[in-house]
């Protein structure tokens, strides 16, 4: 029997580190029975691991976790669940041509016996799912519709349903919101409301402030693996938080550009909307100018390069200028040949060949640059490719290692690398640095510094909000498909967060 006043979760001196180093130091998360507990911090400051590790994806290397009082110890993601642990990720995660009753119980489907064979028992499976689907206040979702014709936001709640008919006593959502609307998060918001009326302990991990302030009840902020701060949400500003999420930035980890004054407009964009992702962005970019254009999970920043790019197929809607001229993304390869680089944020999906080698991975896009004949000139690839490890600073034994043995800030350069010939005027790159060491992350801003400063026009998309402060000559901020914020200088990380917030503390200039 546990204390009511005993926590329902209590993790104490979390500790974990990867290849020797720390990703957590001597973390401290407490949730009681009923409370909404949102977890903050920018990209990197530990968030992930902390309930990777609650989740028994990952065992901590110190500290430790207790659930209503005793000390406990997950080996694997089933023992977490079998003690109402349940994660709902960002993605949802549906079977969809299923019915919602059965995604409800998917993995233990109540059986009955019948002539003798064990057989799904469909009428306690459909009464159970209504029970639940009333006790979230949603009992008009029909159990036997296939989960295809639901909205996204009812898919959600089919996703919680599933949780509680799990005996769920701590839920972690993670970016519940990112792909609904403002109407539909409310509805997650009412549900949330439910289960604390239940002693559902929710932890909450959002980059909306406005969204945790209004359905929290207390704030844990990370900060690089360690505690930043922990608030009672109702006693505290927006300022307050952001403070403690961002900290001091640092300085000398980006270049300062080289004084050359930016040229004609190299891209023009205007009323560009693609339904549901997009709402009539405008922006241009110069010759010698990176622009940043910042945004959270299901801002929009993951699309627009992709849709510029051509990756996402002829526009429907918006007018875009290249050198002046109309230019009708279509197509990868009509945007290669217009004279624009893309760098995605997959690297290792959609960046590289894990085993070619460098030299391979750096001639692939202009793999006709090379050919002689009928033939590839390995000697012109390796040329090129000796060149730009000398120029960037990729450190490699050769341009015939393979790609794959390299670091993840030097798989990065070569990506940027097969880009830099004669014709390519926008170099877009989506997360620049994801999953990319400090010492590396130095050096490739150094080199986006230095390609500006030739007279590209570079256009970084980044989650990273002190990667765009810190990178950008100027700087939009989406939101939810729109434009939010307009910044004609560089912005401070405050700044361009605030842009998404709804603290008058802040306001952009």
């Amino acid at each position: 029997m546990t204390s009511a006043n005993t926590p329902r979760l209590t993790m104490k001196g979390i500790g974990k580190s990867f290849g020797g180093v720390p990703v957590l130091s001597n973390v401290d998360f407490t949730v009681a029975p009923g409370e909404v507990v949102a977890l903050l911090g920018s990209n990197g400051a530990g968030k992930s691991t902390l309930m990777k590790i609650l989740t028994g994806l990952y065992t901590r290397d110190g500290g430790t976790i207790a659930i209503d009082g005793r000390e406990v110890t997950f080996a694997s993601p089933a023992e977490a669940v079998a003690v109402g642990v349940r994660l709902l990720p960002q993605e949802i995660s549906i079977m969809p041509d299923m019915t919602v009753a059965e995604n409800i119980f998917v993995g233990d489907l109540p059986m009955k016996r019948s002539l003798g064979f064990l057989t799904v028992d469909d009428g306690a499976m459909r009464r159970r799912s209504r029970e639940l689907l009333d006790q979230l206040g949603f009992g008009s979702i029909d159990p036997d519709t296939p989960m295809k014709r639901l909205a996204v936001a009812e898919q959600r709640i089919v996703e919680i349903a599933r949780a509680l008919a799990g005996q769920a006593r701590i839920l972690i959502m993670d970016e519940p919101t990112a792909a609904l609307t403002e109407q539909e998060a409310h509805l997650i918001f009412k549900i949330i409301r439910r289960l604390k009326e239940q002693q559902v302990s929710v932890v909450y991990i959002s980059h909306y402030l406005s969204e945790v302030f209004e359905i929290s009840d207390q704030i844990v902020v990370l900060r690089d693996g360690k505690n930043a701060g922990t608030f009672a949400t109702a006693a505290t500003r927006q300022s307050e938080v952001l403070s403690a999420m961002l900290g001091n930035t640092v300085d000398d980890l980006y270049a300062v550009g080289g004084g050359v004054a930016p040229g004609a407009d190299v891209l023009g964009v205007e009323k560009l909307s693609i339904p549901g992702k997009l709402s009539e962005i405008d922006f241009s970019i110069r010759a010698g100018e990176i622009l940043g254009i910042f945004g959270l999970v299901g801002s929009g920043v993951e699309v627009l390069g992709r849709a510029l790019y051509g990756a996402l197929g002829p526009l429907k809607d918006g007018n875009v200028k290249l050198a002046g001229k109309t230019y009708r993304p279509l197509s990868p390869r009509a945007g290669k040949l217009a004279g624009i680089g893309f760098v995605a944020a997959e690297r290792k999906k959609e960046g590289i060949i894990a085993d070619l080698t460098v030299r391979e991975n750096m001639a692939l896009t202009f793999q006709e640059r090379y050919e002689r004949g009928l033939f590839v000139s390995e000697a012109a690839e390796t040329a090129n490719a000796n060149n730009w490890i000398s120029a960037l600073g990729i450190r490699t034994r050769g341009p015939e290692q393979k790609i794959r043995t390299l670091s993840g800030g030097n798989q990065q350069k070569v990506c940027i690398a097969r880009w830099l010939v004669d014709g390519v005027q926008l170099l877009i790159l989506e997360e620049p640095t994801r999953g990319v060491d400090v010492g590396a992350r130095k050096e490739i801003y150094g080199k986006l510094r230095e390609l500006a400063d030739r007279g590209f026009a570079v256009l970084v998309l980044s989650s990273d909000v002190e990667e765009v402060a810190g990178l950008s000559d100027r700087t939009l901020v989406l939101d939810r498909g729109r434009v939010v914020g307009r910044f004609a200088r560089g912005a401070s990380p405050a700044e361009l967060m605030a842009a998404t917030s709804d603290d008058p503390a802040f306001s952009a200039a």
